[in-house]
């Protein structure tokens, strides 16, 4: 009877030290896939959210990103640029929700908007397209905030659909609200396109509600109209977005909660606005 027991201990013992094995061993293969993931979201993402600091048909652009994902910098945010027959297109959206189920979304987003730009001849007609192609990819819950802008000598037409509004800096600083608020991308919006006069050496601001959301430790939002009038007046685009970024660090005193997208775009040249029929 005891080397009975000593064998059923000892069996235990091995099943144990097995069971052990294995386990650490899908460990370091759940570890291996997630890395796998994350480098496949960063690559990802780098292709779809490239940085730009250039200067497209009479507009120069620049852009600064931050993922609240730091390991493998995903996020919901996004942007993208595209010169068209009818002048130099901007999207700036935000979908709902991070990680790589935000990234998908915002890749399809972005992928839309690059399928659509070219042909859409006015920018109602080119937000109804993207919506009624994102549409059916989205959850029952998903959605896409999202403010589109051309540019034309002396103005710039925007339609926002449920997205912070643009801010507009030069002789004043302002934000451009939309005439009629507007649901965002998957949730029925009616796009509508308004026009706003651009005078030499303003400057237009499209973000993401990173920077209206962020708080300080006593919960105070960040003084957006303030910290970018100080901001933008930095001479060249890309320190006026490293200073605005900045300065919204220094008032959460950490790390930032949310996505963030900047996207800075100042017209090199502002003639007489072209007309629209």
């Amino acid at each position: 009877m005891p080397s009975t027991g000593f064998g059923i201990r000892w069996g235990g013992l091995l099943v144990g030290c097995a069971l052990t094995v294995y386990a650490a061993r899908q460990r370091d293969r759940l570890r291996e896939r997630l890395a796998r993931a994350h480098e496949v979201a960063r690559v990802t993402q780098t292709a779809i959210l490239r940085p730009i600091s250039r200067t497209f048909d009479g507009t120069r652009v620049c852009t600064r990103y931050h993922s609240v994902s730091h390991e493998s910098a995903v996020g919901g945010d996004l942007y993208d640029v595209a010169v068209t027959p009818y002048g130099l297109r901007v999207l700036v959206g935000d979908v709902r929700g991070h990680g790589v189920e935000g990234l998908r979304l915002a890749a399809d987003t972005i992928t839309a908007f690059r399928e659509l730009v070219h042909t859409a001849p006015d920018l109602t007609t080119l937000t109804a397209e993207l919506d009624a192609l994102l549409t059916p990819e989205l959850g029952p819950e998903d959605f896409v905030t999202a403010v589109l802008a051309e540019f034309a000598p002396g103005e710039v037409r925007l339609v926002n659909c449920g997205h912070p509004p643009p801010l507009r800096s030069g002789r004043r600083i302002e934000l451009l609200e939309p005439p009629v608020p507007t649901p965002p991308l998957g949730l029925g919006p009616d796009p509508r396109q308004y026009r706003v006069r651009l005078q030499p050496g303003d400057r237009l601001l499209l973000y993401t509600d990173g920077l209206t959301e962020a708080r300080d430790a006593e919960g105070a939002p960040f003084p957006l109209l303030g910290e970018a009038a100080l901001a933008l007046r930095e001479p060249l685009p890309d320190e006026a977005l490293r200073f605005l970024h900045a300065r919204l660090l220094a008032h959460t005193g950490a790390a930032l909660a949310d996505d963030l997208a900047l996207v800075l775009c100042q017209p090199t040249e502002a003639t007489i606005p072209t007309p629209v029929p």
